[in-house]
């Protein structure tokens, strides 16, 4: 399958698999980036320091390895690039619900100079 078939290009919900044959670890994290998109990942492998070597280069939200689709409300999810804003569950899922703010008081009484750091 070609890396520039429609099936490969667009982000595909739905039991699919596409299946594209490549030489080396460089050409399949070369190959998965090469994308608008970034949801998740899937690798399957023997080899677990290959597996986190290539997790660490793709651009996803979630890479599952030698699994799919496992999920909690524990653990954020969502995409990178045109994936999505943002993350739905886990901690990191109230970040778009905030505004923070940060509040200085002085209690000793003192005026301290405002160019000085402490």
């Amino acid at each position: 399958m070609a890396n520039d078939t429609t099936i490969v290009r667009e982000e595909v919900f739905g039991p699919v698999l596409a299946v594209m044959a490549f030489d080396d670890e460089d050409e399949v994290v070369k190959l998965a980036n090469d994308s608008d998109f970034g949801l998740a990942a899937g690798i399957w492998t023997n080899d677990i320091r290959l597996a986190h070597r290539v997790s660490r280069a793709l651009r996803v939200g979630t890479v599952w390895i030698n699994t799919y689709r496992n999920v909690s409300y524990m653990a954020p999810f969502g995409g990178f690039k045109q994936s999505g804003y943002g993350r739905d569950n886990g901690l990191e899922a109230l970040d778009g619900f905030l505004q923070t703010k940060t509040v200085w008081v002085e209690l000793t009484g003192a005026t301290r100079d405002p160019f000085v750091i402490g």
